[in-house]
C-alpha cells in the first residue's frame, strides 16, 4: 500500500483550506480509508486547533527538529482519521527543520491510503516542500478575483517544479452577487473545478465544538459538497444517505424557486 499524496494550498490564509483539509480527511476516513492529514504550515499552525489537538506535547515540530520520532507525533481523529498537528510555540517553529519533511513524508507513505497535507497559505520557503512531494495539488479558492489571483501564483509555483494542480475546490459560495461563476474561475485558472462548497454556517457551528461539519452537522450543505468530492477521490460511489439528503434538497431548492421566483 502506497498513499496517494494531496496537498490542500491556497494563496492567501482565509480560504477554508484547513476546513477542506480536516473534513476530506474525515470524509475519506469515514468511506473506510486509511487516511493522515498532516499540517505542514509550521509557522502558522492552525489544523490542530480546529480539532482540539493545540495542547499537544510531540507534533510535527519536534519531528522536524529530531527530537521525537513521527509515530508520537500522530493522535487519533473522527471516523478513525489520524491527525499530524504542527505545534503553536515559536520555539519549536525555530527549531523545526522543513527540510526533513520529505524524510518524514517517506517514513509514512506506506502506512495509509490517503495522505492529506495542510500547506502553508501563499508563496514561501516552507511552502515549496509540501507542494513538491504531492502526486497532485488542490487548490482552494472563493469566488472572488483577488482569492484567484493568489491561487494563479500558487498554481504557475507548482507548475515550475514540475508537479500538477489536480483541480480547484471552489469554496464558500453564494456569500455575494458579484462573485465569479463557476465557469469564470475554471477559465481564468485553467483548472476544473472538482467541488463547489455553498457558504454554510454550519462550518462555523462546527468550529466552535472543534469538530468537522461532516461529523457535528452530515446533513448539511457544505458536509454532503466534502463526501461528494472524498467518494469522487476514492472513486466510489456516494454513501446512500447523502444522496438521499442532496434529493430532498433538490427538491426544497425547487419549491422555494416555484413559489418565491428563487430567494
Amino acid at each position: 500500500m502506497t498513499a496517494k499524496v494531496y496537498t490542500i494550498a491556497s494563496g492567501k490564509g482565509g480560504t477554508g483550506k484547513t476546513t477542506t483539509t480536516v473534513n476530506l480527511g474525515t470524509s475519506l476516513a469515514g468511506l473506510g480509508k486509511k487516511t493522515l492529514i498532516l499540517d505542514a504550515d509550521i509557522g502558522m499552525a492552525n489544523l490542530g486547533l480546529v480539532l482540539g489537538l493545540e495542547k499537544s506535547e510531540v507534533t510535527l515540530h519536534e519531528v522536524l527538529a529530531g527530537t521525537a520520532d513521527v509515530e508520537d507525533a500522530i493522535y487519533d481523529g473522527p471516523n478513525g482519521l489520524k491527525v499530524l498537528p504542527s505545534g503553536i510555540s515559536l520555539q519549536g517553529f525555530q527549531n523545526a527543520d522543513p527540510e526533513k519533511m520529505i524524510e518524514v513524508m517517506g517514513n509514512l507513505v506506506e502506512k495509509y491510503d490517503y495522505m492529506l497535507i495542510d500547506a502553508p497559505a501563499g508563496i514561501s520557503k516552507d511552502g515549496v516542500v509540501p507542494l513538491a512531494i504531492a502526486d497532485d495539488v488542490i487548490l482552494v479558492v472563493n469566488p472572488e478575483i483577488s482569492s484567484l489571483a493568489d491561487a494563479l501564483k500558487i498554481k504557475v509555483l507548482v507548475e515550475m517544479i514540475d508537479s500538477t494542480v489536480m483541480g480547484v475546490v471552489l469554496n464558500r459560495v453564494g456569500t455575494t452577487t458579484t462573485e465569479l461563476s463557476k465557469q469564470k474561475v475554471e477559465s481564468l485558472l485553467d483548472a476544473r473545478i472538482l467541488e463547489t462548497v455553498p457558504d454554510d454556517t454550519n462550518v462555523r457551528n462546527a468550529s466552535a465544538f472543534r469538530m468537522p461539519v461532516v461529523v457535528k452537522y452530515p446533513e448539511s450543505p457544505a458536509s454532503i459538497s466534502f463526501k461528494r468530492l472524498a467518494a469522487s477521490l476514492a472513486g466510489v460511489e456516494m454513501p446512500v444517505e447523502t444522496e438521499e439528503v442532496e434529493k430532498k434538497e433538490g427538491f426544497v431548492d425547487r419549491l422555494a424557486r416555484a413559489l418565491f421566483g428563487g430567494i
